[in-house]
């Protein structure tokens, strides 16, 4: 009897071993709930036992996202993951964050339901099911005053492409008119250009006198002028660039607007510096004047805020610095290190390996705003004489434009990210100490290249 009950204790063990899941498929978040977003209503599933329904569809109005987040609290849900569905999730993300819910925004692509099973209903359950075994990550989220900034600084960007447009529609409408404008001006939205589109506007038709109105600075002579703005007055095109006309300086007066907004927001923060900058701001030279610059100091905020000088690196001004601190946030103790972090910003290149093979080393595609500031901060170094434009020249003329450009914004980012995180300055080591430690490094490789041919590498005297 001692041997046979012994025998059915170890076959019991055995079975509820083998019943038993991995560590990694164990219940992580018990109590949490998936919720499908949707333009007109929203689908939310619970683990099975927290209530007689466990799946409900809620309108997306604001009475009925109070009803869903009192139903979760009713259920004893703690954490909540939702899939980012264009703008939709923003109200209610917003609402449950401040009932006290953690709420976990994820990426769609990575919550793909199995295919030919798509309902609304099936993806509440898969993203609970997930976020119940800890298997979804939540996208990052900045601060709530870094979020209103956020917004400032991308309504800001809208203006000055939907500006952008009514300049195409005032060239339009001069080409019309066939006079060649642009073809002597740099820039139709200069001073020569808008004096004499407000000129035009204003009823003058005089050749002379509108090309009387040029700027000094302008290199082509009056006459060259005057001869290009010969050309046929109709009414209909003289209507057109004069509405045109009148957006652009509807969204310039908006930007300015926007701009007071930006700054209104940017004293809320925490004073971080330690010592006033008054050497950084002497050391950074003036650029040439900039049509849609802040209408404020940027640079001085932005040392206030984050107690470092960002515009010292090459290729970033006052204005980059500003949109990629809106969107990266002031806190980086979210990322491990300055690796993670460039990788998370799309700048690494990949590792898609299969069978051992290299299959492909493309950088993830990204529509991040801080990447893109940082790619066309990079494409600038071409002509600067800075470490950072000669490492920016020695890749493009190896690797070409676009790889070069991702590689210059990989090291603008990882400087960036010291800085922020841990209040040290950079120093400029300039484009000879560069060349010298490139030409060393060379030196090295060769010589050791040399030594396992038997060879020897000497240095001769020109």
């Amino acid at each position: 009897m001692h041997k046979d009950t012994k025998q059915k204790q170890q076959k019991s063990k055995k079975s509820v071993n083998k019943n038993k899941l991995p560590a990694h498929l164990e219940h992580i978040n018990k109590m949490a709930a998936g919720i499908d977003i949707g333009s007109k209503s929203h689908f939310v599933a619970v683990p099975e036992g927290s209530d007689e329904v466990c799946i409900r569809e809620f309108p997306s109005f604001t009475t009925d996202l109070f009803s869903l987040a009192d139903w979760l609290a009713k259920c004893g849900i703690e954490t909540v993951a939702m899939e980012s569905t264009g703008v939709y999730w923003i109200p209610l993300y917003e609402l449950l964050e401040s009932r006290g819910f953690d709420v976990k925004l994820v990426d769609a692509r990575h919550v793909k339901n199995v295919s030919g099973r798509k309902t609304d209903v099936l993806d509440c359950q898969w993203l609970q099911q997930l976020h119940t075994y800890g298997l979804l990550s939540g996208a990052f989220r900045p601060d709530e005053e870094v979020c209103v900034l956020r917004a400032y600084m991308r309504q800001r960007s809208m203006l000055i492409k939907q500006a952008s447009t009514h300049i195409h529609h005032m060239q339009k409408a001069l080409s019309q008119m066939n006079l060649q404008l642009h073809h002597v001006i740099s820039d139709i939205t200069g001073e020569t250009g808008m004096r004499i589109i407000r000129a035009i506007v204003e009823g003058e038709r005089d050749p002379i006198i509108l090309a009387s109105y040029r700027d000094r600075r302008c290199k082509n002579s009056l006459e060259i002028i005057a001869k290009s703005l010969t050309g046929n007055y109709r009414d209909e095109h003289i209507f057109s660039l004069t509405q045109a006309l009148e957006l652009y300086d509807t969204y310039k007066d908006k930007l300015k607007a926007c701009d007071d907004k930006i700054e209104m927001q940017l004293t809320t923060f925490e004073d971080c510096s330690k010592q006033t900058h008054s050497d950084s701001l002497v050391r950074k030279k003036s650029k040439a004047h900039c049509k849609n610059k802040l209408a404020f100091d940027a640079r001085s905020h932005l040392i206030r805020i984050t107690g470092v000088d960002l515009t010292v690196i090459p290729g970033i001004e006052a204005s980059t610095a500003l949109k990629i601190v809106s969107e990266i946030g002031l806190d980086l103790n979210r990322w491990k290190s300055s690796k993670q972090f460039a990788s998370w910003l799309g700048l690494c290149p990949g590792n898609k390996v299969s069978g051992g093979k290299r299959l492909g080393s493309k950088s993830k595609r990204t529509s991040g705003n801080a990447a893109s500031a940082l790619r066309i901060a990079a494409s600038t170094l071409h002509s600067s004489n800075s470490a950072l434009g000669a490492f920016f020249r020695r890749l493009k003329s190896r690797l070409g434009a676009p790889k070069a450009t991702t590689a210059a914004a990989h090291k603008i980012a990882t400087i960036m990210f010291e800085m922020i995180k841990n209040h040290v300055e950079y120093n400029e080591v300039g484009q000879d100490y560069y060349e010298k430690q490139y030409r060393e490094r060379m030196i090295k490789n060769l010589s050791l290249r040399a030594k396992t041919l038997g060879f020897e590498l000497k240095e001769i005297a020109c």
